[in-house]
């Protein structure tokens, strides 16, 4: 047994299965792996096997990095309280964070999760506007306390949900792939503009039933939803009729922010510098593993909370080692120029699986920015009907070739890659070429009919252009940019 193991494999099978909730989701259940250390952006199980980790955007700046390490250790070392001391800690967090958000957000509040962020994120806005409805957006998953399943469509619409609470109004997700407004039924039109006037109408539907809006909350990009990447000028017509409307916009930055979009430090901000939201929550990278988050909004809006009379305290929130971890993760952001990195790498990811998408026909769909990706897969491209099956199957293949990726989307057939911002060109291009080799094994296996006549067919043999082929042009363009940057 390795040195790392405090007892065999099976052995840990069996406590897990009798000791921890059976809710509880294990990666690869019929054959899970048992992690025992990680480095960089590689895992090793029991047997001292190294997969790439393509899926683990909490180790943000890479597993185990040794300044975050050394951070933490340090401080836990030295003390370790709650935030009603004062400390240097907290204050050079709340500084550093606000730094990188845009002006007026410069307040902070220091919680543990990102389902404790967005759960006082709507404290906020309840507090300011006075209001109580919230609008969501379909798909949306926000976090698992009781107020965060209410506004996540991915769980109360799914088993063991109760539906749709009466005081949340729920928008079509801004999907130009699949969603209600699709890129090739609405060709050169502004479809963000299009999804925005579904909340429009959401707001003038609340008035006109005597409902009051009190936020809008969103992922900047749509993770569980899909990877879904939000079409320009989405959040700028969003946040004006929603605060038209009386509300307050929450964006949700938990699972790509700091960086991972690599030209911004949030991917709000893809959307134009006039695009900003009144509060934003962040959590997962910001401690590269260990439980810390944030809230940052406007001194008028903490302001209305503080209005309230009721305190707030949190006893691990701001706590002097979670903000010396914090501090550690966005120095290294800097000092590597990680988002630089995640730009470069993120252009050639993207633009080999969109060549690989002209070779295979399972790929519906490639978009992503950064290291933030999705592909979805289909089985037949005129009618996009999900492959989810499919998916599964590759992501079990994967996983016996020590790669390590997930799937997600409403139809779970989107395969998801958020790798921590250590992944390099390299760790793309293996990635691509075992991804090539196990969707030909898909494909072969049964083998693929396709109908000599069909549209596919005639596409594949008259050298259409698909939009993943059109996308690659433009990323061809992009990596030219940027080489001669």
């Amino acid at each position: 047994m390795d040195s790392l193991e405090q007892m065999p494999k099976g052995d840990t099978m069996r406590l897990r299965k009798r000791h921890i909730g059976e809710s509880c989701k294990l990666f690869y259940r019929a054959d899970p792996l048992k992690i025992v250390r990680a480095e960089g952006q590689y895992m090793f199980d029991e047997k001292n096997n190294r997969y790439l980790d393509c899926i683990n955007n909490v180790a943000h700046v890479g597993h185990c990095h040794p300044d975050v390490v050394k951070a933490g250790s340090d401080q836990l070392a030295l003390l370790n309280t709650n935030n009603r001391f004062l400390h240097d800690n907290l204050v050079v967090c709340a500084k550093k964070l606000s730094g990188l958000m845009p002006e007026p957000l410069s307040v902070c509040f220091l919680v543990n999760s990102g389902s404790e962020a967005n759960d006082l994120a709507m404290r906020l806005a309840r507090a300011h506007t006075k209001n109580h409805d919230v609008i969501t957006l379909d798909h949306a998953y926000h976090g698992h306390l009781t107020t965060l399943i209410d506004i996540s469509p991915y769980k109360f619409n799914h088993p063991g949900g109760s539906g749709k609470p009466e005081w949340v109004h729920v928008a079509p997700c801004p999907d130009v792939y699949r969603g209600k407004f699709r890129d090739v039924d609405y060709p050169n039109q502004d479809l963000g503009k299009k999804y925005a006037d579904e909340v429009k109408n959401i707001c003038k539907k609340a008035r006109e039933d005597g409902r009051s809006i009190c936020a809008f909350i969103a992922e900047s990009l749509q993770s569980c939803g899909g990877q879904i990447i939000t079409p320009p000028n989405y959040f700028r017509n969003v946040y004006k009729y929603v605060r038209e409307a009386g509300g307050v916009c929450i964006a949700d930055e938990v699972q790509v922010g700091f960086g991972r979009v690599g030209k911004a430090w949030w991917a709000f901000q893809l959307q134009g510098d006039d695009v900003i939201p009144d509060i934003v929550t962040v959590g997962k990278p910001m401690g590269n593993g260990y439980p810390v988050a944030a809230v940052i909004t406007t001194p008028e809006i903490a302001r209305s909370f503080r209005n309230t009379g009721m305190e707030y305290f949190n006893t691990y929130g701001g706590n002097p080692v979670s903000c010396a971890i914090a501090n550690a993760v966005i120095d290294v952001l800097e000092k590597e120029k990680l988002r630089d990195h995640a730009t470069r790498v993120g252009n050639h990811l993207l633009n080999l699986a969109r060549q690989l998408a002209t070779k295979h026909i399972l790929i519906g769909d490639v978009r992503g920015v950064g290291l933030f990706v999705g592909i979805e897969l289909v089985k037949d491209r005129e009618s996009r009907t999900p492959a989810t099956a499919e998916a599964q199957h590759i992501i079990t293949r994967m996983k016996e070739e020590f790669i390590l990726i997930s799937s997600d989307g409403p139809d779970r057939n989107v395969l998801k890659l958020k790798p921590p911002m250590v992944f390099t060109h390299e760790d793309a291009e293996h990635v691509i070429k075992i991804l090539d080799e196990v969707l030909t094994e898909v494909e072969d296996e049964p083998p693929r009919k396709i109908n000599t006549n069909s549209p596919e067919r005639r596409k594949l043999e008259d050298g259409y252009m698909s939009c993943n082929e059109k996308k690659i042009r433009i990323d061809d363009q992009q990596k030219e940019i940027i080489s001669k940057s």
